[in-house]
């Protein structure tokens, strides 16, 4: 089940890659804006379409604003994505008006909203999702207050869909469902008990409906939580920011006059969040210091940090790199690390024959000595504690986590099956044979000749079904796949007799 679920996953991850993850965010809230906008002229939500017009306005005006003074003063490129989500997620939290004052309040949220991302961004990443604090800051003074209304039955369906596709893009949906399921159960039981106090004449299914539908989670947990410069690398750490945001945004209560609201719920997530991860968690300046061709398809570029990367292998980084005109994807991409700890930092991509994306030709463009950097490690695509042997399946550029790993632990019981195009795409041969892997090198030109002394080939193409045959003890290892999508959700199938079996999906750049 573990192995079907995984290659199911892997499959739509391949189609959402296709979209930017910024880009894709908006489109879902542009989307969703658009469906509360016709909402609003029946009358079923508190928004009217003029206020909602005239608010999104005020909203996207304040971010944009302060969003290009900052870029300014910081001289980086502008990122309108960014700014625009910030005001979209803000127009579903405040209350949509008319009002001079009331829209003079939404203003202000957004200006905080967007100042947030400069003055309180340690190391180039966000100490507090900016939306969150915006609202919270408007409604802890009493300038204004938080309402929530995307927390209504109208819009459930809606938000739920559109949120879906973006945690699941993001490859958070654990982290999203399981803020959701926490704040529904506690907000359940703290209904129920209210019921009881009053003597409400409420079933316990209402009071559940109630606390899924005519509540923020759904919208702070798929659009909110899981804010990727907020959450911490580690699944670990995201499943305690998830449990404790959950907790407080499904009982909210009061401290003398200072009142749990859902965004300061997640403002504490995130405060959890980078005290379980303040290492982890740092931007870090880099320095391009060469660049090779390991493979005719797969350049390397070694990177060295202003200040040392901590990171265990197999994590990846995500490196920005400004440029003008960027495609849908951005101007950030992630890279698995290839060196070890402590080594300058090595990153390769695959450089295609045909047209490149946006971000590859900047890179591509990058002479020695320029400038780029990383808002931090991430990922848990690590070896698993201990000593458990371990089966490696690398497909082209998929390689990259496994060099790391290997190299790091050569005393690991592991087998590599790495699949190539050609035996000339081979990569990091020198670095893989020192570690006394095991490796099986599956290509159609492949022979004995081609690769170094003690390695397996195999010219047949690598299938579910012939998958178990080459390893012989599957049972009693580990399963971790690496490379395109499509590659994955073939093979996951076959890995259901592994231990375990974990991903790393390659979905291209």
């Amino acid at each position: 089940m573990r192995a079907l679920l995984a290659s199911i996953r892997t499959r739509i991850l391949a189609v959402l890659g296709r979209v930017g993850m910024y880009r894709l965010v908006l489109l879902a809230l542009i989307l969703l804006t658009a469906i509360a906008f016709a909402v609003s002229f029946t009358g079923r939500v508190v928004a009217t379409p003029s206020s909602l017009a005239l608010s999104a306005l005020v909203l996207l005006v304040s971010v944009g604003v302060v969003d290009v003074i900052g870029h300014a003063i910081i001289r980086r490129p502008l990122r309108l994505e960014s700014g625009a989500i910030t005001a979209l997620i803000l127009l579903f939290v405040l209350f949509p008006t008319t009002d001079p004052a009331g829209l003079a309040v939404l203003a202000l949220a957004g200006a905080a909203a967007s100042a947030s991302k400069f003055l309180l961004a340690p190391w180039g990443r966000h100490l507090l999702n900016p939306a969150a604090f915006g609202a919270a800051l408007v409604t802890v003074t009493g300038l204004g207050s938080s309402m929530w209304w995307v927390g209504t039955p109208q819009l459930a369906v809606a938000v739920l869909v559109l949120g879906l596709v973006v945690v699941w893009r993001a490859e958070k949906l654990r982290v999203a469902l399981l803020f959701i399921v926490v704040a529904i159960v506690v907000g359940s039981v703290r209904g129920l008990i209210t019921a009881a106090q009053f003597g409400l004449a409420q079933t316990p299914g209402q009071i559940v409906w109630t606390a899924v539908a005519s509540s923020p989670v759904l919208f702070a947990g798929l659009f909110m939580i899981t804010e990727p410069l907020t959450l911490p690398s580690r699944r670990r750490d995201q499943i305690i920011v998830a449990l404790v945001a959950g907790a407080l945004a499904g009982w909210p209560f009061a401290l003398g006059s200072f009142v749990m609201f859902p965004e300061v719920a997640i403002l504490v997530g995130n405060l959890v969040g980078f005290a379980l991860a303040f290492r982890a968690r740092r931007g870090v300046g880099l320095t391009l210091a060469s660049r090779r061709r390991v493979t005719p398809s797969i350049e390397e570029v070694v990177l060295r940090p202003s200040t040392p990367i901590v990171f265990i292998p197999g994590q990846y980084l995500e490196l920005e790199v400004p440029h003008r005109r960027s495609d849908a994807r951005g101007t950030r991409r992630e890279f698995s690390i290839v060196s070890r700890p402590g080594e300058d930092v090595r990153i390769a991509y695959r450089v295609p024959d045909g047209r490149q994306s946006s971000f590859k030709q900047a890179l591509g463009a990058l002479d020695a000595g320029a400038r780029v950097s990383t808002t931090g490690v991430h990922g848990d695509f690590t070896l698993p504690a201990g000593d458990a042997p371990v089966l490696l399946v690398a497909a082209g550029i998929g390689i990259t986590p496994f060099v790391s790993q290997l190299r790091s632990e050569p005393q690991r019981d592991a087998v590599l099956l790495y699949v190539v195009s050609s035996i000339t795409e081979l990569a990091y041969t020198e670095e893989i044979a020192a570690t006394g892997a095991r490796v099986i090198v599956v290509a159609r030109d492949a022979s004995a000749h081609s690769v170094p002394a003690g390695w397996e080939t195999i010219t047949d193409r690598l299938t579910a079904a012939s998958l178990p045959s080459l390893v012989g003890d599957l049972g009693s290892r580990h399963a971790m796949i690496s490379g395109p999508p499509r590659l994955i959700a073939e093979l996951a199938p076959a890995l259901s007799d592994a231990r375990s079996v974990r991903t790393d999906a390659f979905a291209g750049y």
